[in-house]
């Protein structure tokens, strides 16, 4: 492997914690919504990662000689959880069915905190990765002086 294609494999990283860092950060601010545009109440999202095949020039040469597939990161999809919906009884909100209740999204901020932090780990790692391909880079045009 290259150092484009291990920048390139890092940026596909960067790119998928982000949608995903922002899916977590939509959950949490639509806690309590309890009417959206389309009617009814917010529902938890989640994004679901699929590998993909990193394009790298370098890579497209060598790819008979590696006999290997080097994949990447990329959102395949943001879905609506299939989480029911937490009913609390508050007769006086102007979301209140008959009864009394209202329907609220079920959403765990702990769970959707664990989820942020596990992102932002994800996105730090592949930071690190493209500084340290940058830095092997770096010193390989060094050497070459």
């Amino acid at each position: 492997m290259d150092f484009m294609t291990a920048i390139d494999i890092g940026a596909s990283g960067l790119k998928a914690e982000r949608t995903h860092l922002n899916v977590v950060s939509m959950n949490l601010a639509n806690a309590k919504t309890t009417r959206t545009v389309d009617g009814g109440p917010y529902r938890r999202k989640e994004v679901i990662f699929k590998e993909t095949e990193v394009d790298s020039p370098f890579l497209k040469v060598m790819k008979s000689a590696l006999d290997d597939e080097i994949k990447g990161v990329r959102v395949d999809s943001i879905q609506n959880d299939s989480r029911g919906l937490r009913r609390v009884y508050e007769p006086g909100h102007p979301d209140a069915d008959e009864e009394g209740y209202v329907s609220y999204p079920d959403i765990n901020v702990v769970e959707e905190m664990t989820n942020m932090l596990s992102a932002m780990r994800a996105y730090e790692a592949n930071v690190s990765t493209i500084t340290t391909a940058k830095a092997m880079f770096t010193k390989a045009l060094e050497i070459g002086r």
